[in-house]
């Protein structure tokens, strides 16, 4: 009955199951089972705020009562142990309220503020050591956003000190925008904040208050007195309820440093020393030391980012030195990092522990693991003021003992030499430049001393790669550190470097081309060449120097044979991008994505792409004075790159072969459809105008090149095509004439009036008219890419109840026509169009998938069904972790079957029908008959073609989530680690993202889970390389569920569960599995579908 009424239509009645459920649990848990408590958990992502504000503070109080305070001992604590994973798992939603909720629960329940510090640290120090891993990371970007929000309102305080004048003013007003944002409801919080800064302008006590509730140094209990003090002065008795007051309660609950000062990072020392000596209760609570040991540290390193100055203490300092001296390498890492980050003060402050150091510092940079090595030459570089003498008698030994014959002892050599020349390259520069010609290029690069193993693999672990590649890879890692630290070309090291980059890539990561590298060095090679080309990208002098060609060349890696080289090359290209580093036309490379045949890989791409796009966007709104730099940040600028990049792509031979034309227009889809999802500034026109102004320039890559111009003009015809069909204000006049880069593209000849059509006539019926999909970022890729399992939500995740039999039920009763056209999908997910075209009034709007969309893009046959759903399944096995949606199979773009609600009366049924006869014949009319795909395995049917299917009446929707990326080498690019940790910490999405109507859903999951085999046997080919031989063997694709689970499931609620499986991060290995049987095939590159992609 409970569950039942737990997915009542009825708000309140959803709400009175939560309470009498958490009532029931708090008086005692043996009268709760686990399903009551699913419920519970279930509703944490209810579409009402006051159901699933309930749902958590129920959970939380239930958590604090039998784990915190062990009322019924540990067989109860043990059985809602999942709750502290499940409420920080929360904070991964975009909503501001659920975010704010989590740290207030974090703060009185789960690790009370209110305890003496011993046990509050106590307490922390087992919570983050038996936390999951998506659960640590939801925990550490709360302090990063705390931390960040802390000095966004430090940094108003100051600017309300300085003298008034109209600059301060405007700095002023820009700062409390972006604390506004930190908010909820931004609207009211942004007049609120105005009401604050004036009070704050006015009352010098307030001032000082909250000046000392945000310097570094306060103390846990001086932020409770600055709070009591604060809300006090402007709390009024005369009012009972204060909207302006609840707000700044928000703003300093957020702000107030409750857990964290020098005392608690002392207790917190002391605890990881009891670990250490074998004096704790590390058994009794359950944890094992060594991982008790490694998480304290870890918990250590995070605080050191957020909150150095506490680390200032003796004891503190010693107890890390003591650390470094630990057997474990994680243990010892950390505890250098943390030196790195809070060291400032040492040598003056503490003479003591800079002698003891010292010592430590030269034996790690000299012999120590090379991760160890690295951040030993930083933490030298960070605390003592004596670095030249120091690096010196670092540098000189380890220089003279490079050999080449011992290649063991010859990484952490090169990578101790690598960061000194990045942090100090003016000292060593005449020694490091013939050591780089000499040594690394002759010695190391340019020979293969051992033959590699034959195997027919692409990519083996760490530990199977040669210690010569090791020492390969380490070598060209530090010619890009030592270049990274010169900062510029005077002696054109850098153009040389780049050649040898260059042609590692020409010749498949073989550099002698003796064949005596294995295949799998030869992946590790290529990637190793790539990073290193767009690491060099990053710093302007070199981005100058870098060819064409080369570039282009680079842009291939993302199309790489090896799934682990496309993966971790896409991670560093949105990690350059996401920080702005990176030039705009390397966003371009992104286009090519679309030919990735992992749809893993197409989706986590797309996010990266959307991410970067809104990053922009965002940066241009906060900073609108850099209107001089347009041409590098406004996102519509990429089309001129992409339209580029395309026309030079190895795979577009045939000027007017139809199958490599549908593949440039997937590629140019795959950019255009995120940039047109808004018309923001008249946007669809200014990338029109700059579209024509490309067909009146010639290729400055071969301005004389008749063939290479004509290749240039289809693309824009194409891109052209695209924006005619996809957009209806695209003919309005530009807001502004786009400049084009000279570099890509001659000056526009006035005389030359190119409006010839270059498509052939065949490609007009692959444009199909219909708005784009809007593209919302999902909380996925506002963390750290390498994190496994970051998933997202939208909104209407819990925006609807399943059984819902409001006048919403009917699909085309105005507010559901208003929220299918508002509505979004996820954005791993495939795009659907809005086509208008029917005459029958009943309804607004059709929403066809995408291959309806499609026509332009995909010919489709009409017995092609079940390769069409076999593609979806492989994503599909990796993106439900929780419940799967009952099987319905339909054809895709075609003929589909509607899901009809309980409460729909018989007519929305037949005039559905009458509607998707209509689209029907439309489809035939458009549809030459399907051809398999290149290189694509034909597919075994595994239920011939379902053409008609009656409508099936199950509404239950899938449950997705972003795929995770599995972080591909354990090392990733070192130097950029604990650029990561602080520079990551970036402020996720405010607000929630809308869902697709219940229709859309279906079919797209109708089609998604017939089958799964193609996705695991496609790795994809290297451009121009001859085929492989498939070794994979294709996964099992689920059976068919009955109709009893089915059932079950429709029962279950709307929301769609960021980690609704009960233990989110066992599921993950199995998709970890899958991308690894996916990369040990390889096929020829191929075009992917476009509904593949999304």
């Amino acid at each position: 009955y409970l569950k039942v009424r737990s997915h009542d239509p009825e708000e309140a009645i959803r709400h009175d199951v939560i309470v009498s459920i958490v009532t029931a649990a708090k008086k005692d848990l043996l009268l709760v089972n686990d399903h009551l408590l699913n419920f519970v958990r279930e509703r944490t992502l209810d579409k009402r705020w006051r159901v699933r504000k309930e749902a958590m503070m129920g959970l939380a109080q239930i958590y604090k009562k039998y784990s915190l305070q062990s009322e019924a001992g540990k067989e109860a604590a043990k059985q809602i142990a999942w709750i502290k994973d499940k409420l920080l798992h929360i904070y991964y939603q975009n909503s501001i309220d659920d975010r704010l909720l989590v740290e207030r629960i974090f703060a009185q329940y789960m690790v009370p503020h209110n305890l003496e510090t011993n046990e509050r640290m106590k307490c922390l120090y087992y919570l983050y050591a038996t936390l999951d891993s998506n659960a640590v990371k939801a925990l550490n970007e709360m302090w990063k956003c705390q931390n960040l929000l802390r000095h966004q309102v430090k940094d108003l305080v100051d600017l309300i000190k300085q003298p008034k004048t109209d600059a301060s003013g405007k700095a002023i007003f820009s700062k409390v925008m972006v604390i506004t944002r930190n908010l909820p409801d931004p609207g009211k919080a942004q007049d609120f904040m105005k009401k604050f800064t004036q009070v704050l302008e006015d009352d010098d006590k307030i001032r000082h208050q909250l000046e000392t509730l945000v310097s570094p140094t306060c103390s846990c209990k001086q932020a409770e007195g600055c709070v009591r003090e604060i809300t006090k002065k402007l709390g009024n008795p005369k009012q009972p309820t204060n909207p302006f007051l609840e707000m700044i309660k928000f703003l300093l609950e957020r702000i107030a440093p409750v857990h964290i000062d020098t005392e608690s990072i002392s207790a917190l020392i002391k605890q990881v020393n009891k670990s250490i000596d074998g004096t704790a209760d590390d058994e009794e609570e359950g944890v094992p030391t060594d991982q008790a040991i490694r998480a304290g540290l870890e918990l250590l390193k995070v605080l050191s980012f957020t909150h150095p100055i506490s680390f200032h203490s003796a004891e503190t300092f010693e107890s890390l030195l003591a650390c470094l001296k630990m057997d474990d390498e994680k243990v010892a890492e950390a505890a250098l990092q943390i030196f790195k980050n809070t060291g400032s003060r040492i040598e003056e402050d503490f003479p003591h522990i800079r002698s003891a150091l010292l010592p430590v510092l030269h034996h790690k940079a000299k012999k120590g693991p090379r991760r160890q090595a690295k951040y030993a030459i930083h933490c030298i570089h960070a605390i003592f003021s004596s670095k030249e003498t120091q690096f010196a008698q670092i540098f000189e030994p380890l220089h003279k003992s490079l050999d080449p014959s011992n290649l063991e002892h010859l990484i952490t050599p090169l990578v101790s030499i690598g960061h000194i020349a990045l942090l100090a390259p003016d000292q060593f520069a005449a020694p490091l430049k013939s050591l780089v010609a000499t040594f690394i290029v002759k010695d190391l690069l340019m020979s293969d001393r051992m033959p590699g193993k034959k195997t027919t693999k692409l990519w083996v672990p760490d530990e199977e790669v040669s210690p010569e590649t090791l020492v390969k890879i380490q070598a060209i890692k530090m010619m890009v550190r030592w270049l990274l630290g010169m900062k510029n070309n005077h002696s054109k090291s850098g153009t040389s470097t780049l050649r040898l980059l260059t042609t590692i890539l020409h010749s498949d990561g073989d550099l002698t081309e003796q064949g005596k590298i294995s295949k799998p060095d030869m992946s590790r090679l290529r990637l190793a060449a790539a990073s290193a080309i767009v690491k060099l990208a990053q710093e302007p002098c070199y981005h100058e120097i870098i060819t064409l060609e080369q570039y282009q060349l680079c842009a291939l890696a993302i199309n790489d044979e090896c799934y682990q080289v496309r993966q971790a090359f896409a991670q560093k290209l949105h990690k350059g991008l996401s920080r702005l580093r990176l030039p705009l036309e390397y966003m371009a490379i992104c286009a090519l994505c679309a030919k990735d045949p992992v749809k893993e890989r197409r989706a986590h791409a797309r996010q990266c792409l959307v991410k970067n796009i809104n990053v922009r966007r965002e940066y241009l709104k906060q900073h609108a004075a850099v209107s001089e730099k347009l041409l590098s940040l406004l996102p519509e600028y990429v089309v001129p790159y992409t339209i580029h990049l395309l026309a030079h792509d190895p795979d577009y031979v045939k000027i007017q072969d139809i199958e490599q034309l549908k593949d440039i227009k997937e590629c140019l889809w795959f950019i255009l459809e995120i940039l047109m999802a808004k018309n923001e500034n008249n946007s669809h026109a200014f990338i029109r105008k700059m579209v024509e102004n490309i067909k009146q320039t010639k290729d400055a890559q071969g301005p004389d090149d008749p063939k290479m111009n004509e290749k240039l003009y289809t693309v824009c015809d194409i891109a052209m095509n695209i924006i005619m069909s996809k957009s209806t204000t695209y003919s309005l006049e530009s807001p502004k004439d786009p400049v084009l880069p000279a570099r890509y593209f001659t000056q526009p000849d006035k005389n030359f009036s190119n409006t010839k059509n270059y498509l052939p006539p065949e490609m007009k019926s692959f444009f199909t008219p219909g708005k784009p999909k809007a593209a919302n970022v999902l909380g996925a890729i506002n963390k750290p890419l390498s994190s496994a399992g970051k998933q997202s939500q939208s909104k209407s995740s819990r925006m609807e109840t399943v059984s819902n039999a409001s006048s919403n039920s009917n699909p085309s009763s105005p507010g559901r026509i208003k929220g299918r056209l508002d509505s979004t999908e996820m954005d791993h997910s495939e795009n659907e169009d809005y086509t208008m075209a029917s005459p029958l009034p009943g309804k607004k709007n059709d929403k066809r998938d995408d291959s309806e969309i499609s026509e332009l893009e995909k010919p489709r046959g009409r017995k092609k069904i079940n390769t069409d759903s076999e593609e979806k399944l492989g994503m599909d096995d990796l993106n439900k972790l929780g419940q799967e949606p009952k099987l319905r199979s339909g054809q895709r773009g075609r003929k589909r079957s509607a899901a009809v609600s309980e409460s729909e009366e018989p007519q929305w049924s037949e005039e559905k029908r009458l509607k998707e006869d209509v689209l029907e014949s439309e489809d035939e009319q458009n549809s030459p008959p399907k051809k398999g795909r290149r290189g694509r395995p034909p597919k075994a049917a595994s239920g011939g073609p379902q053409k008609e299917e009656p409508a099936v009446k199950t509404s239950k929707r899938g449950r997705k989530k972003a795929a995770p990326v599995k972080p591909v080498e354990e090392e990733e690019e070192e130097e950029e680690e604990e650029e990561r940790q602080i520079e990551n910490i970036e402020q996720k999405p405010k607000g929630r993202q809308y869902k697709t109507p219940r229709k859309a859903q279906q079919r797209s999951e109708s089609s998604e889970i017939s089958t799964t085999e193609s996705n695991q046997s496609t790795p994809q080919k290297r451009r121009g390389r001859p085929p492989k031989t498939p070794t994979s063997q294709p996964k099992k694709g689920r059976a068919a569920r009955t109709k009893q689970t089915a059932s079950k499931e429709n029962e279950s609620g709307e929301e769609m569960d960021v980690f609704q499986s009960s233990s989110p991060v066992q599921d993950i290995p199995q998709e970890v599995e899958m991308e690894e049987e996916e990369v040990s095939t390889i096929r020829v590159r191929r075009r992917t579908s476009k509904r593949e992609r999304r």
